[in-house]
Formats: structure tokens, C-alpha cells, sequence
């Protein structure tokens, strides 16, 4: 049981993380000299940098041992790992590319995505009201290949893969700095072999561009790490009810970004199609405030009724005569024989 103070901070941390992860957009046309390649392997490779010193500061380095004793979790590591990288890589060219707004309706509907991919992969069941949200959902991105002349295969790929990827996650079943780790490592001599090839070539940025676009590069290591760990401690604090509910921040904050301050185009169709998905998301949210709602009063009625039974088996017990015989007289003397 978190206490108020610190449900106060993970609710700053939540804040925090999703907040930062919706300020991303400002930061990746600082070094869109790179390209989106080159940003992509600096990320990767200052990532794991950072997040090992980060580990050997904490000292939390047992499960790396028992990871490497799970091939089918080091198997889902490697997916985690690829479905993250194309995650990034399309990000970080959309945001530089113009499309914001796009890449906004990505993290929009990845919630919806998710759901589906539930439904068939995992074979789940949905409830009424998932299926309106996910069917509405559907429409939207109908509408919006109107609008755009063609499906907005940004936001399908980044929702897709950014939904693989937390199925990935939670199969292998580490926290968010852990699984970081894990990710770059697989990440990381591919990244850097990169960035060397790059070099020997003459087309790396990282030593041309002076030192302040050498330390923004080496600063995509910060803009991973830090909103992951406010991350890991809004989880451990509040409840899930209100990370899904803070999730929507990211993407809020990304289509205003896009609309008002990269001034992005939004046509009719473009507003319609997200009006569509915001209201896909408001069903979707209404109905899971509401299951946990009853899924807690039913945790509440089970509870008190447990403890009721309890309170009367032991009234129950000391009414008994065996509990009412003195102390340390055997059962076979209760006759007086």
C-alpha cells in the first residue's frame, strides 16, 4: 500500500515521463543534419552507455544472469529489440520528415492495435464496448486514407511496431531499465559498426560538426533514459488506471507540437479521422475506468466476506466445548473417567 506522498510522486514521474516523450519532436531537428540513420545508431549506442552506468551505480545486475539462461527469453529479447528499432528509426524520420502529426496518430491508436493484436494472437475476449472502440478505430483510419490519399502508413507502423514491442516486453518480464539494457546491448555492435563504417567514409557527423552537435548525439542517450526511469517509478506508485490514463499525454502533446508549432496541415478529412480515434479512445477509457471499477468493489465484497466467515469460525471455535476444557486436560478426561 503506497501512501499518499508517494503516489504524489509517481503521479510527478508518470507527468514526467510521458510529458518528455512528447516533447521529443523539439529534439530531433536539432541534429537532423545526422539523418535518420545515423541519429538512430547514436541513440542506440549512447543508450546502453548511460543505462550501464546507470546499473553499475545501482548494483542491479543479477538478472542479466538469469536472462542469459533463458534462450526463449533471450529469443524475445532480440524481438524486442528489432520491433523497437523500427519504431525509432521511423519516429525520428517522421518528426524530421514533416510529420508530426502523423507520427502523433501513431501512439494514438497503438492502444487500439494493441487490443486487436490481442484478439488474434493471443485469442482474448473482448468486451461490447472494446469492440465499438476498436471497430471505431478501424473507421478512423478509413477516413484518414481519404484524407491523405493513401493509408497513413506512419502511424500503422509505428503503432504496430511500438505494439509488438510491449508484446515482446511483457513476455520476457523485466522492468523498464532492465529490459533497456538487455534491448541496447543486442542493439549496440550493429549501432556502432555503423557509426565506424560511417566514419571511415568521411560521412559521420559526430567529429565534423563541431562539439555541440557531437554532444546533442551523445544526448540521445539522456532523451531515452531519462523519461524510461520517471517511467519505472510512476509504475511501482500509482495505479495502472491512471498510467493508461497518462499514456494519452504523449500523443496530445505531439499533435499540438505538429499543428501549432510546426504548423502542419490538418484538412477536413485529417479532423475527422482523428475525431474518430479520439472517440475509439474515449469509449476505450470509459469502459476500463469502469471494469476496474467493479473488478475493485468486487475485491472489496469478496474481502469482507472472507473476513466475516473468519470472524465467525472463530467465534464458532471458542464457543466449542474443546475450547472451553481447562487448559492442558487431555480429551479423553473430559467424562471425568
Amino acid at each position: 500500500m503506497t501512501t499518499r506522498g508517494e503516489q504524489r510522486i509517481g503521479l510527478l514521474n508518470g507527468i514526467a515521463a510521458y510529458g518528455l516523450w512528447g516533447l521529443v519532436p523539439l529534439f530531433w531537428p536539432l541534429v537532423d543534419s545526422a539523418g535518420a540513420v545515423e541519429i538512430l545508431a547514436h541513440r542506440m549506442v549512447w543508450s546502453l552507455v548511460l543505462v550501464v552506468l546507470v546499473l553499475l551505480v545501482m548494483r542491479r545486475w543479477a538478472w542479466a544472469g538469469t536472462l542469459l539462461r533463458q534462450p526463449r527469453k533471450l529469443a524475445l529479447v532480440v524481438v524486442a529489440a528489432a520491433t523497437i528499432t523500427v519504431n525509432w528509426g521511423v519516429y525520428i524520420w517522421a518528426v524530421n520528415s514533416g510529420h508530426v502529426v502523423e507520427a502523433s496518430l501513431g501512439y494514438f491508436i497503438n492502444p487500439l492495435v494493441t487490443i486487436a493484436m490481442g484478439v488474434l494472437l493471443l485469442k482474448e475476449r473482448l468486451r461490447p464496448a472494446q469492440w465499438v472502440a476498436v471497430g471505431t478505430g478501424f473507421v478512423s483510419v478509413v477516413t484518414l486514407t481519404f484524407g491523405y490519399g493513401q493509408p497513413p502508413w506512419i502511424s500503422l507502423c509505428l503503432a504496430f511496431s511500438f505494439a509488438s514491442y510491449g508484446l515482446a516486453k511483457k513476455k520476457v518480464g523485466l522492468s523498464g531499465l532492465e529490459s533497456l539494457a538487455a534491448e541496447a546491448t543486442v542493439q549496440f555492435l550493429p549501432a556502432l559498426a555503423y557509426l565506424l563504417w560511417l566514419g571511415a567514409r568521411g560521412e559521420g557527423t559526430f567529429t565534423s560538426q563541431g562539439a555541440g552537435h557531437a554532444a546533442l548525439l551523445a544526448s540521445a542517450g539522456l532523451v531515452t533514459a531519462i523519461p524510461l526511469v520517471c517511467f519505472g517509478a510512476a509504475a511501482i506508485r500509482v495505479p495502472l488506471s491512471m498510467l493508461g490514463l497518462l499514456q494519452y499525454l504523449t500523443p496530445t502533446l505531439q499533435f499540438l507540437l505538429g499543428v501549432v508549432y510546426f504548423h502542419e496541415e490538418m484538412p477536413p478529412e485529417r479532423w475527422a479521422g482523428f475525431a474518430l480515434v479520439w472517440l475509439a479512445l474515449s469509449v476505450l477509457t470509459w469502459d476500463a475506468l469502469r471494469t476496474a471499477r467493479r473488478t475493485r468493489a468486487e475485491v472489496t465484497r469478496l474481502r469482507a466476506e472472507a473476513e466475516a466467515e473468519g470472524e465467525a469460525e472463530g467465534e464458532a471455535s471458542e464457543s466449542s466445548p474443546e475450547a472451553q476444557r481447562p487448559a492442558g486436560l487431555p480429551a479423553a478426561d473430559r467424562s471425568g473417567s
